[in-house]
Protein backbone atom coordinates (compact mmCIF):
# COMPACT_ATOMS: atom_id res chain seq x y z
CA UNK A 1 0.00 0.00 0.00
CA UNK A 2 1.53 3.36 -0.85
CA UNK A 3 1.24 6.99 -0.28
CA UNK A 4 -0.90 9.21 -2.06
CA UNK A 5 -1.33 13.34 -1.95
CA UNK A 6 -5.25 12.89 -2.39
CA UNK A 7 -5.54 9.82 -0.02
CA UNK A 8 -7.64 10.80 2.70
CA UNK A 9 -5.93 9.83 5.97
CA UNK A 10 -2.53 8.88 4.66
CA UNK A 11 0.42 11.58 5.44
CA UNK A 12 2.13 12.91 2.53
CA UNK A 13 5.31 13.30 2.70
CA UNK A 14 7.12 16.61 3.41
CA UNK A 15 8.33 17.89 -0.48
CA UNK A 16 4.52 17.33 -1.42
CA UNK A 17 2.82 18.21 2.41
CA UNK A 18 4.47 21.41 1.12
CA UNK A 19 3.71 22.02 -1.73
CA UNK A 20 -0.14 21.35 -1.70
CA UNK A 21 -0.09 23.88 0.98
CA UNK A 22 1.41 26.48 -1.29
CA UNK A 23 -1.23 25.10 -3.75
CA UNK A 24 -3.93 25.70 -1.79
CA UNK A 25 -5.11 21.99 -2.23
CA UNK A 26 -4.38 21.09 1.58
CA UNK A 27 -4.59 23.62 4.34
CA UNK A 28 -2.55 23.43 7.15
CA UNK A 29 -5.20 22.94 9.69
CA UNK A 30 -6.23 19.58 7.74
CA UNK A 31 -2.44 18.55 7.74
CA UNK A 32 -2.09 19.76 11.84
CA UNK A 33 -5.35 17.57 12.48
CA UNK A 34 -3.92 14.41 10.64
CA UNK A 35 -1.22 14.48 12.47
CA UNK A 36 -2.99 14.81 15.87
CA UNK A 37 -5.48 11.99 15.13
CA UNK A 38 -2.32 9.71 13.80
CA UNK A 39 -0.93 11.24 17.24
CA UNK A 40 -4.06 10.33 19.40
CA UNK A 41 -3.94 6.53 17.60
CA UNK A 42 -0.73 5.80 17.95
CA UNK A 43 1.30 7.30 20.44
CA UNK A 44 -0.52 5.19 23.36
CA UNK A 45 1.82 2.11 21.72
CA UNK A 46 4.75 3.48 20.33
CA UNK A 47 5.92 6.47 22.48
CA UNK A 48 6.62 9.11 19.67
CA UNK A 49 5.77 12.16 21.27
CA UNK A 50 5.97 13.64 24.97
CA UNK A 51 4.71 16.90 24.81
CA UNK A 52 2.29 17.62 22.20
CA UNK A 53 0.99 20.94 21.38
CA UNK A 54 -2.16 20.77 20.15
CA UNK A 55 -3.95 24.17 20.39
CA UNK A 56 -0.87 26.12 20.18
CA UNK A 57 -0.08 24.19 16.48
CA UNK A 58 -3.99 24.67 15.49
CA UNK A 59 -3.81 28.32 15.97
CA UNK A 60 -0.38 28.48 13.79
CA UNK A 61 -2.02 26.30 11.09
CA UNK A 62 -4.82 28.51 11.04
CA UNK A 63 -2.68 31.86 10.34
CA UNK A 64 -0.18 30.07 8.21
CA UNK A 65 -3.87 29.32 6.03
CA UNK A 66 -5.04 33.08 6.04
CA UNK A 67 -1.47 34.30 5.14
CA UNK A 68 -1.67 31.54 2.16
CA UNK A 69 -5.11 33.21 0.85
CA UNK A 70 -3.79 36.30 0.74
CA UNK A 71 -0.74 35.29 -1.52
CA UNK A 72 1.77 35.45 2.43
CA UNK A 73 4.13 32.80 2.41
CA UNK A 74 6.61 32.73 5.69
CA UNK A 75 8.86 30.07 3.59
CA UNK A 76 9.46 27.04 2.15
CA UNK A 77 7.93 25.15 4.59
CA UNK A 78 4.73 27.47 5.50
CA UNK A 79 1.87 25.50 7.50
CA UNK A 80 4.11 22.28 7.49
CA UNK A 81 3.79 20.64 11.09
CA UNK A 82 7.07 18.65 12.43
CA UNK A 83 8.30 16.88 15.80
CA UNK A 84 11.16 18.14 17.56
CA UNK A 85 13.62 15.76 19.30
CA UNK A 86 13.34 17.11 23.19
CA UNK A 87 16.84 17.17 23.48
CA UNK A 88 16.95 20.40 21.08
CA UNK A 89 16.03 23.79 23.25
CA UNK A 90 13.28 25.37 22.54
CA UNK A 91 12.50 28.57 24.21
CA UNK A 92 8.95 28.78 26.20
CA UNK A 93 8.87 24.92 25.78
CA UNK A 94 10.32 22.48 28.49
CA UNK A 95 12.98 20.50 27.08
CA UNK A 96 13.63 17.25 29.83
CA UNK A 97 16.19 15.79 27.52
CA UNK A 98 14.29 12.71 28.45
CA UNK A 99 15.69 12.74 32.09
CA UNK A 100 13.29 12.49 35.49
CA UNK A 101 15.87 15.01 36.58
CA UNK A 102 14.74 17.72 34.12
CA UNK A 103 11.06 17.51 33.85
CA UNK A 104 10.57 21.41 34.72
CA UNK A 105 13.32 23.08 32.45
CA UNK A 106 12.10 25.71 29.67
CA UNK A 107 14.89 26.95 28.02
CA UNK A 108 14.01 30.89 26.81
CA UNK A 109 16.22 30.40 23.62
CA UNK A 110 15.78 28.63 20.37
CA UNK A 111 18.35 26.15 18.91
CA UNK A 112 19.77 27.73 15.56
CA UNK A 113 17.94 24.50 14.07
CA UNK A 114 14.77 25.89 15.86
CA UNK A 115 15.19 29.24 14.95
CA UNK A 116 15.47 28.21 10.98
CA UNK A 117 12.16 25.42 11.14
CA UNK A 118 10.43 28.64 12.15
CA UNK A 119 11.66 30.97 10.03
CA UNK A 120 10.88 28.75 7.17
CA UNK A 121 7.12 28.99 8.10
CA UNK A 122 7.43 25.14 9.95
CA UNK A 123 5.11 24.31 12.75
CA UNK A 124 6.43 22.58 16.12
CA UNK A 125 3.57 19.98 16.75
CA UNK A 126 5.52 18.53 19.39
CA UNK A 127 8.33 17.40 21.17
CA UNK A 128 9.79 13.61 20.24
CA UNK A 129 10.66 11.25 23.17
CA UNK A 130 14.67 10.48 23.96
CA UNK A 131 16.83 8.22 25.86
CA UNK A 132 17.83 10.75 29.28
CA UNK A 133 20.42 12.82 27.87
CA UNK A 134 20.78 11.06 24.54
CA UNK A 135 23.50 8.85 26.48
CA UNK A 136 22.17 5.70 24.69
CA UNK A 137 21.20 4.17 21.14
CA UNK A 138 18.43 1.92 22.42
CA UNK A 139 14.80 3.98 23.04
CA UNK A 140 14.69 2.34 26.79
CA UNK A 141 13.32 5.35 28.55
CA UNK A 142 11.26 5.53 32.09
CA UNK A 143 10.10 9.33 31.41
CA UNK A 144 8.62 8.65 27.58
CA UNK A 145 8.06 5.12 27.96
CA UNK A 146 10.12 2.59 26.15
CA UNK A 147 10.38 3.42 22.52
CA UNK A 148 8.35 0.90 20.09
CA UNK A 149 8.97 -0.27 16.33
CA UNK A 150 6.22 0.41 14.09
CA UNK A 151 7.39 -2.51 12.46
CA UNK A 152 7.11 -4.44 15.62
CA UNK A 153 5.81 -2.62 18.28
CA UNK A 154 7.43 -5.46 20.73
CA UNK A 155 11.00 -4.34 19.60
CA UNK A 156 13.11 -1.55 20.39
CA UNK A 157 13.16 1.78 17.80
CA UNK A 158 16.88 2.19 18.29
CA UNK A 159 17.97 5.46 19.46
CA UNK A 160 18.39 8.40 20.62
CA UNK A 161 16.40 10.30 18.37
CA UNK A 162 13.87 7.02 18.67
CA UNK A 163 10.65 9.58 18.41
CA UNK A 164 11.37 11.11 16.08
CA UNK A 165 12.64 8.04 14.13
CA UNK A 166 8.81 6.19 15.08
CA UNK A 167 6.89 9.91 14.30
CA UNK A 168 7.80 9.59 10.56
CA UNK A 169 7.83 5.94 10.36
CA UNK A 170 3.98 5.68 11.77
CA UNK A 171 3.06 8.75 9.98
CA UNK A 172 2.09 11.08 12.52
CA UNK A 173 4.33 13.80 10.91
CA UNK A 174 5.78 14.20 7.67
CA UNK A 175 9.01 15.04 9.39
CA UNK A 176 10.94 15.42 12.45
CA UNK A 177 14.43 16.77 13.70
CA UNK A 178 17.25 14.49 15.33
CA UNK A 179 20.25 14.51 16.54
CA UNK A 180 22.95 12.38 16.52
CA UNK A 181 26.28 11.81 18.22
CA UNK A 182 27.51 8.12 17.64
CA UNK A 183 24.39 6.93 15.46
CA UNK A 184 21.68 8.72 16.78
CA UNK A 185 19.81 9.50 13.75
CA UNK A 186 21.07 6.42 12.02
CA UNK A 187 20.44 3.58 14.43
CA UNK A 188 16.51 4.77 14.53
CA UNK A 189 16.69 4.99 10.99
CA UNK A 190 17.93 1.66 9.93
CA UNK A 191 15.55 0.16 12.41
CA UNK A 192 12.66 1.90 11.44
CA UNK A 193 13.06 2.11 8.16
CA UNK A 194 13.03 5.94 7.30
CA UNK A 195 15.98 8.08 5.59
CA UNK A 196 18.63 10.05 8.20
CA UNK A 197 21.48 11.87 7.04
CA UNK A 198 23.99 12.60 9.76
CA UNK A 199 26.00 15.59 7.68
CA UNK A 200 29.76 16.28 8.21
CA UNK A 201 30.91 17.70 11.57
CA UNK A 202 29.21 21.37 11.37
CA UNK A 203 27.31 21.43 8.02
CA UNK A 204 24.03 21.89 10.66
CA UNK A 205 24.95 24.28 13.40
CA UNK A 206 24.04 23.17 17.09
CA UNK A 207 24.05 24.89 20.19
CA UNK A 208 24.12 25.16 23.42
CA UNK A 209 27.35 23.63 23.40
CA UNK A 210 28.15 20.05 24.08
CA UNK A 211 30.84 18.40 26.28
CA UNK A 212 30.84 15.86 23.20
CA UNK A 213 31.14 18.62 20.58
CA UNK A 214 33.62 17.07 18.21
CA UNK A 215 30.61 14.14 17.68
CA UNK A 216 27.60 15.92 17.80
CA UNK A 217 25.25 16.79 15.08
CA UNK A 218 21.86 17.84 14.22
CA UNK A 219 19.88 16.10 11.40
CA UNK A 220 16.40 15.52 10.32
CA UNK A 221 14.82 12.40 9.41
CA UNK A 222 12.16 11.86 6.79
CA UNK A 223 10.64 9.38 4.83
CA UNK A 224 12.13 10.13 1.19
CA UNK A 225 15.78 11.74 0.38
CA UNK A 226 14.37 14.87 -1.57
CA UNK A 227 12.76 15.31 1.76
CA UNK A 228 16.11 15.43 3.73
CA UNK A 229 17.83 17.56 1.16
CA UNK A 230 15.07 20.09 1.46
CA UNK A 231 15.42 20.05 5.43
CA UNK A 232 19.47 20.31 4.68
CA UNK A 233 19.04 23.62 2.24
CA UNK A 234 17.04 25.39 5.17
CA UNK A 235 19.26 24.52 8.11
CA UNK A 236 22.55 24.48 7.23
CA UNK A 237 24.90 27.31 7.53
CA UNK A 238 27.02 29.12 9.99
CA UNK A 239 25.56 30.58 13.18
CA UNK A 240 27.73 32.29 16.01
CA UNK A 241 27.14 30.33 18.47
CA UNK A 242 28.37 27.22 16.90
CA UNK A 243 32.43 27.69 16.35
CA UNK A 244 32.16 24.76 14.47
CA UNK A 245 29.61 25.29 12.05
CA UNK A 246 30.79 25.51 8.24
CA UNK A 247 30.35 28.31 5.72
CA UNK A 248 27.77 28.17 3.19
CA UNK A 249 27.41 25.31 1.29
CA UNK A 250 27.25 26.80 -2.02
CA UNK A 251 24.62 24.86 -3.90
CA UNK A 252 21.29 23.23 -3.39
CA UNK A 253 21.50 19.64 -2.28
CA UNK A 254 17.64 19.75 -3.08
CA UNK A 255 18.34 20.27 -6.44
CA UNK A 256 21.39 17.99 -6.82
CA UNK A 257 19.02 15.63 -6.30
CA UNK A 258 17.41 15.61 -9.54
CA UNK A 259 20.55 16.03 -11.52
CA UNK A 260 21.74 12.79 -13.46
CA UNK A 261 23.68 10.51 -11.45
CA UNK A 262 27.36 10.61 -13.31
CA UNK A 263 30.06 8.12 -12.99
CA UNK A 264 31.18 6.94 -9.19
CA UNK A 265 33.83 4.75 -7.44
CA UNK A 266 31.95 2.74 -4.37
CA UNK A 267 33.98 0.90 -1.67
CA UNK A 268 31.98 -1.78 -0.51
CA UNK A 269 32.75 -3.01 3.17
CA UNK A 270 30.19 -6.03 3.83
CA UNK A 271 31.76 -5.25 8.00
CA UNK A 272 33.75 -3.04 9.82
CA UNK A 273 36.36 -4.52 12.51
CA UNK A 274 35.28 -7.97 12.08
CA UNK A 275 31.50 -7.84 13.27
CA UNK A 276 29.74 -11.29 12.39
CA UNK A 277 26.57 -9.24 10.69
CA UNK A 278 23.17 -10.89 11.06
CA UNK A 279 22.44 -13.15 8.18
CA UNK A 280 19.10 -11.62 6.89
CA UNK A 281 21.44 -8.44 6.89
CA UNK A 282 23.57 -9.16 5.08
CA UNK A 283 21.45 -11.10 2.18
CA UNK A 284 18.97 -7.89 2.05
CA UNK A 285 22.45 -5.37 1.57
CA UNK A 286 24.09 -7.82 -0.76
CA UNK A 287 21.10 -7.62 -3.17
CA UNK A 288 21.01 -4.10 -2.89
CA UNK A 289 24.57 -3.72 -3.70
CA UNK A 290 24.60 -5.98 -6.68
CA UNK A 291 21.37 -4.08 -7.98
CA UNK A 292 23.11 -0.77 -7.77
CA UNK A 293 25.97 -2.04 -9.45
CA UNK A 294 24.39 -3.60 -12.19
CA UNK A 295 21.78 -0.20 -12.65
CA UNK A 296 23.60 2.83 -11.83
CA UNK A 297 26.98 4.26 -13.64
CA UNK A 298 28.82 3.44 -10.30
CA UNK A 299 32.38 1.24 -9.93
CA UNK A 300 32.28 -1.41 -7.00
CA UNK A 301 34.88 -2.39 -5.00
CA UNK A 302 33.93 -5.16 -2.74
CA UNK A 303 36.19 -5.15 -0.01
CA UNK A 304 35.98 -5.62 3.81
CA UNK A 305 38.34 -2.71 5.16
CA UNK A 306 40.82 -3.69 7.75
CA UNK A 307 41.05 -0.44 10.09
CA UNK A 308 41.22 -1.48 13.93
CA UNK A 309 38.18 -0.82 15.51
CA UNK A 310 38.61 2.78 17.74
CA UNK A 311 36.00 1.89 20.58
CA UNK A 312 38.27 2.79 23.02
CA UNK A 313 39.27 6.17 21.84
CA UNK A 314 35.14 6.41 21.53
CA UNK A 315 34.34 5.15 24.84
CA UNK A 316 36.81 7.57 26.16
CA UNK A 317 35.61 11.15 24.18
CA UNK A 318 31.62 9.78 25.10
CA UNK A 319 32.29 8.75 28.48
CA UNK A 320 34.60 11.92 29.45
CA UNK A 321 32.53 14.27 27.65
CA UNK A 322 28.65 13.24 28.73
CA UNK A 323 30.32 11.48 32.40
CA UNK A 324 32.13 14.56 33.61
CA UNK A 325 29.72 17.35 31.85
CA UNK A 326 26.58 16.19 33.62
CA UNK A 327 28.11 14.41 36.64
CA UNK A 328 29.05 17.58 38.00
CA UNK A 329 25.62 18.92 37.53
CA UNK A 330 23.69 15.83 38.78
CA UNK A 331 25.94 14.70 40.98
CA UNK A 332 23.12 14.84 43.75
CA UNK A 333 20.24 13.29 41.36
CA UNK A 334 22.19 9.88 40.41
CA UNK A 335 18.88 8.45 41.79
CA UNK A 336 16.52 10.02 39.60
CA UNK A 337 18.90 8.58 36.09
CA UNK A 338 18.54 5.74 34.64
CA UNK A 339 21.24 3.46 36.33
CA UNK A 340 23.22 2.93 33.09
CA UNK A 341 23.79 6.94 32.65
CA UNK A 342 24.66 6.73 36.35
CA UNK A 343 27.49 4.27 35.61
CA UNK A 344 28.86 6.40 33.26
CA UNK A 345 28.83 8.76 35.25
CA UNK A 346 31.04 7.44 37.91
CA UNK A 347 32.74 5.50 35.31
CA UNK A 348 34.16 9.15 33.74
CA UNK A 349 35.57 10.48 37.07
CA UNK A 350 38.70 7.12 36.08
CA UNK A 351 38.94 9.38 32.93
CA UNK A 352 42.74 11.39 33.86
CA UNK A 353 43.26 14.36 31.32
CA UNK A 354 46.22 12.42 29.90
CA UNK A 355 43.97 9.84 28.84
CA UNK A 356 41.38 12.38 27.53
CA UNK A 357 44.32 14.05 25.21
CA UNK A 358 45.57 10.18 24.24
CA UNK A 359 41.74 9.73 22.89
CA UNK A 360 41.93 12.60 21.34
CA UNK A 361 45.20 12.20 19.44
CA UNK A 362 43.67 8.49 18.19
CA UNK A 363 40.71 10.17 16.85
CA UNK A 364 42.81 12.27 14.72
CA UNK A 365 44.70 8.98 13.59
CA UNK A 366 41.54 7.09 13.21
CA UNK A 367 40.12 10.20 10.85
CA UNK A 368 43.22 10.10 8.91
CA UNK A 369 42.48 6.87 7.71
CA UNK A 370 38.84 7.26 6.80
CA UNK A 371 39.90 10.72 4.89
CA UNK A 372 42.78 8.59 2.99
CA UNK A 373 40.38 6.12 1.63
CA UNK A 374 38.37 8.69 -0.34
CA UNK A 375 41.62 9.60 -1.74
CA UNK A 376 40.41 6.65 -4.18
CA UNK A 377 36.93 6.37 -3.91
CA UNK A 378 33.84 8.84 -3.76
CA UNK A 379 32.04 6.98 -1.04
CA UNK A 380 31.64 4.10 1.39
CA UNK A 381 28.89 1.43 1.73
CA UNK A 382 28.32 -0.55 4.60
CA UNK A 383 25.61 -2.22 6.48
CA UNK A 384 24.20 0.48 8.67
CA UNK A 385 23.61 -1.98 11.67
CA UNK A 386 25.16 -5.47 12.34
CA UNK A 387 21.76 -6.58 14.14
CA UNK A 388 18.29 -6.33 13.86
CA UNK A 389 15.83 -4.88 16.63
CA UNK A 390 15.97 -6.30 20.01
CA UNK A 391 13.15 -6.14 22.46
CA UNK A 392 11.95 -2.74 23.40
CA UNK A 393 12.72 -2.79 27.17
CA UNK A 394 16.63 -3.66 26.84
CA UNK A 395 19.41 -1.56 26.41
CA UNK A 396 21.34 -4.77 24.42
CA UNK A 397 20.43 -7.33 22.54
CA UNK A 398 20.24 -10.78 24.05
CA UNK A 399 23.53 -12.02 23.71
CA UNK A 400 25.11 -8.86 25.04
CA UNK A 401 25.04 -8.56 28.81
CA UNK A 402 23.92 -5.40 30.08
CA UNK A 403 25.88 -2.98 32.08
CA UNK A 404 28.84 -4.10 30.10
CA UNK A 405 32.02 -1.74 30.68
CA UNK A 406 32.17 1.04 28.05
CA UNK A 407 29.91 2.78 25.98
CA UNK A 408 27.56 -0.49 26.60
CA UNK A 409 25.45 0.58 23.18
CA UNK A 410 28.66 1.68 21.03
CA UNK A 411 29.53 -2.34 21.11
CA UNK A 412 26.30 -3.27 18.35
CA UNK A 413 26.08 -0.12 16.65
CA UNK A 414 29.93 -0.67 15.96
CA UNK A 415 29.33 0.68 11.94
CA UNK A 416 27.56 4.55 12.84
CA UNK A 417 30.04 5.81 16.07
CA UNK A 418 33.33 6.08 13.61
CA UNK A 419 32.15 8.35 11.84
CA UNK A 420 31.34 10.55 14.22
CA UNK A 421 35.13 10.45 14.95
CA UNK A 422 35.67 11.00 11.62
CA UNK A 423 33.04 14.01 10.85
CA UNK A 424 31.85 12.42 7.59
CA UNK A 425 28.52 12.37 6.11
CA UNK A 426 27.22 9.65 6.55
CA UNK A 427 22.86 8.44 5.70
CA UNK A 428 21.12 5.33 6.25
CA UNK A 429 18.57 4.25 3.94
CA UNK A 430 16.13 0.88 4.10
CA UNK A 431 17.81 -1.09 1.42
CA UNK A 432 15.02 -4.24 2.10
CA UNK A 433 13.04 -6.15 4.56
CA UNK A 434 13.84 -9.49 6.47
CA UNK A 435 11.24 -12.39 5.80
CA UNK A 436 10.09 -11.35 9.13
CA UNK A 437 8.84 -7.71 7.43
CA UNK A 438 11.59 -5.66 9.01
CA UNK A 439 13.72 -3.03 7.42
CA UNK A 440 17.07 -3.58 6.66
CA UNK A 441 18.99 -0.19 6.76
CA UNK A 442 22.28 0.25 4.27
CA UNK A 443 24.49 3.17 5.57
CA UNK A 444 26.27 5.77 2.49
CA UNK A 445 29.67 7.73 3.49
CA UNK A 446 30.68 10.33 1.87
CA UNK A 447 33.62 12.26 1.65
CA UNK A 448 33.64 15.53 4.25
CA UNK A 449 31.75 18.37 3.17
CA UNK A 450 30.24 16.27 -0.13
CA UNK A 451 26.79 15.60 1.78
CA UNK A 452 25.44 16.60 -2.28
CA UNK A 453 27.08 13.56 -3.42
CA UNK A 454 25.56 11.48 -0.54
CA UNK A 455 22.33 12.86 -1.34
CA UNK A 456 22.64 12.79 -5.03
CA UNK A 457 23.37 8.98 -4.73
CA UNK A 458 20.66 7.86 -1.89
CA UNK A 459 18.63 9.73 -4.25
CA UNK A 460 19.26 7.07 -7.54
CA UNK A 461 19.10 4.62 -4.82
CA UNK A 462 15.76 5.16 -3.88
CA UNK A 463 14.54 5.62 -7.60
CA UNK A 464 15.99 2.07 -7.79
CA UNK A 465 14.41 0.58 -4.83
CA UNK A 466 11.75 2.73 -3.46
CA UNK A 467 10.58 2.45 0.03
CA UNK A 468 7.95 4.88 0.86
CA UNK A 469 5.12 2.88 -0.48
CA UNK A 470 5.57 -0.30 2.38
CA UNK A 471 3.79 0.97 5.53
CA UNK A 472 4.57 -0.65 8.67
CA UNK A 473 1.76 -3.35 9.87
CA UNK A 474 0.49 -1.03 12.69
CA UNK A 475 -0.73 1.38 10.44
CA UNK A 476 -2.45 -1.92 7.97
Amino acid sequence: MGNSENTPGLMPDLVTAARLIKQQKLTSVALVTRCLRSIESHNPTLNAFGDVYADAALCEAEACDRETAQGISRGPLHGVPFGIKDLFSTAGLRTTKGSLSSVDVIPDSDAPVITRLKAAGGIILGKTATTEFGWTGSSFSRLFGHGRNPWNPTLTSGGSSSGSAISVAARMVPAALGSDGGGSVRIPGAFCGIFALKGSLGRIPTWPWSATEMLSHAGPMTRTVRDSALLFDILSGPDARDHQALPDKGESYLARCNQPLKPLRVHFSPTLFDTPVSPAIASRVKQAVNLLAHALPVEIRTETLTWQSPFETFNTLWTGGRGIAYGAALANQLDQLDPGFADLITRSANISLADYLAAQKQRAAFANQVHALFDDVDLLITPTLPILPFAADRHTPVDQPEGESGVEWARWTPFTWPFNLSGNPAATLPCGFTPEGLPVGLQVVGRRYAEGDVLQFCAALEALMPWDQHLPPVLT
